[in-house]
């Protein structure tokens, strides 16, 4: 259930609503009212600001305080939320305002009755700021409620889904930065719903007929390969995956054609609906979340119908590599060789090492269309979360300005990724006995940049290639922060759309 937003350039203090969030920054003896937040300041004789202090606010970005408006605007309650130092010159980051949106919101949806409807007197004196209060503020109202049961749990759900939202600003170019907001909240939103749902419930025929279902309603035009049409291709990786499960695989590929194009991208996104390890069983512990194996793909798939909502002068292809790794009497074993799309052989060491098979048949036919740049996303490798953590996600390339440009493009739209290596001396420990290449090196160190060494042999001479491992930031194990909730994040998502869009310009 999605929230609506609109613009009013009206006083925030004025206006009907449930509540108003305005921010607060850090520094000197009191917190200091943020810029949208002096119209209530005001209304409130200047008081803001010691009322804050006196409930202990440091101004700390994201921290949360409620305020009884006790008739001083006409909304009951006012939200402040923290914004950290105010800056020194020029506007507040982007990020932080996004984040602090999206927090004020979190902490209504907790409230008997939901949101209802809030006015965002947040900082939005510019186009930028307006954008990104309205995206987090979005972000911050999501709810996955499909396995609730109960009137209690449903009205509770729905009322922190529903409700409606009034930014504050007269900023020029406002509409259109909320617009574009929407559309990005949206697929966001679509990739945590995927993620989120139970792999019973979204089998590689599931996530397929997701995909046949968006392409309709965005108007892209999908091709999708069953089981028979994998074999009889040679896609060797999707086929010796998925050769132990009851639900077979599929490769999709989306794509969105404009007639003022010049570019291609292609996204190449990893599905396996759930990751058991197949024959090299996980452990418990680390598969009770492994239904977020197929991240990547739903990010791809978000992605491919905002760029088509979005009418970006780009042509982009999306190929979602679908598969569900089981173990059982036809699963595939350590030692066995596969022969991969376009013919080079893989010796399987370790079945748990079986996203970059399954990728390596999308990448390979991903060049097939050409593209100018081949981004893939994918959660990949356990090692990402050793090397990066939980909220940082890893960029891999073979050229040194498309690393770069990625990983611009992520921290344009708020998510943090960090430029990583492949370093060509690991190439040696993927060596086969048997087979062209081996699916995991001999030693363990390194695992999350020989398995982007692993995926760099399926690249051409002269392909520009990227590859995001999402394994850490697409599954959020702890406790909600920001316009995070728990589960699914949707990381990836929003960096996709913007490499479209300066592909576009």
């Amino acid at each position: 259930m999605s929230t609506s937003l609109a613009v009013n350039t009206e006083s925030p203090s004025s206006l009907d609503a449930d509540a108003v969030v305005v921010g607060y920054h850090s520094g000197g003896d009191a917190p200091e009212p943020a810029s949208g937040a002096h119209d209530v300041d005001a209304a409130f004789s200047g008081g803001l600001a010691p009322t804050l202090s006196l409930l202990g606010a440091s101004g700390a970005p994201e921290e949360v305080h409620t305020i009884a408006s006790l008739g001083a605007v006409r909304a009951p309650v006012v939200v402040a939320v923290g914004l950290g130092p105010a800056p020194a010159e020029g506007p507040v980051d982007p990020d932080v305002l996004s984040r602090a949106a999206g927090a004020a919101l979190r902490s209504l949806a907790s409230r008997p009755g939901g949101t209802g409807r809030v006015v965002l007197a947040l900082p939005a004196g510019s186009a930028a700021e307006a954008g990104a209060v309205a995206l987090g503020a979005q972000l911050g109202t999501y709810v996955f409620d499909r396995y609730r049961t109960g009137d209690e749990a449903r009205e509770q759900a729905e009322g922190r889904a529903a409700g409606s939202l009034v930014l504050a600003s007269s900023a020029p170019g406002a509409d259109a930065a909320v617009e574009r907001a929407a559309v990005m909240a949206e697929a966001v939103n679509f990739t945590r719903d995927l993620v989120n749902t139970a792999p019973a419930d979204l089998v590689p025929e599931d996530l397929a007929a997701a995909a046949q279902e968006i392409a309709q309603q965005a108007g892209l035009q999908i091709e999708v390969l069953d089981e028979r049409a994998l074999s009889e291709g040679g896609y060797g990786g999707l086929t010796g995956v998925g050769q132990g499960s009851s639900n077979p695989p599929r490769l999709v590929r989306l794509a969105h054609s404009h007639p003022e194009a010049t570019r291609t991208v292609a996204f190449v996104g990893k599905g396996i609906t759930f990751d058991s390890g197949g024959l090299s069983l996980k452990p418990a512990g680390s598969m009770d979340w492994m239904k977020s194996d197929m991240a990547g793909a739903a990010s791809v798939l978000a992605a491919m119908r905002a760029i088509s909502t979005l009418g970006l002068k780009v042509n982009v292809v999306g190929y979602l590599a679908v598969a569900e790794n089981m173990p059982s009497g036809t699963a595939q074993r350590p030692s066995d060789v596969l022969s991969i799309y376009g013919g080079k052989t893989v010796e399987v060491l370790n079945t748990d090492a079986e996203g970059r098979l399954v990728m390596a048949d999308a990448l390979v036919r991903a060049q097939e269309d050409q593209p100018d740049l081949v981004v893939d996303i994918a959660t990949l490798t356990g090692a990402q979360l050793v090397a990066l953590g939980t909220r940082v996600f890893a960029v891999m390339a073979n050229d040194d300005d498309v690393r770069e440009a990625v990983v611009a493009a992520a921290g344009a739209e708020g998510e943090a990724s960090w430029p990583m290596p492949l370093p060509y001396e690991l190439r040696a420990g993927l060596d086969s006995a048997v087979a062209d290449i081996a699916n995991v090196a001999g030693e363990r160190w390194g695992g999350m940049l020989s398995a982007g060494v692993f995926l760099q042999e399926f690249i051409g001479e002269g392909v520009k290639w990227a590859h995001l491992d999402i394994a850490g930031p697409s599954f959020n194990q702890g406790g909600p922060h920001g316009h995070t909730p728990k589960g699914g994040t949707g990381a990836g998502t929003r960096t996709l759309v913007r490499i479209a869009e300066e592909y576009a310009e």
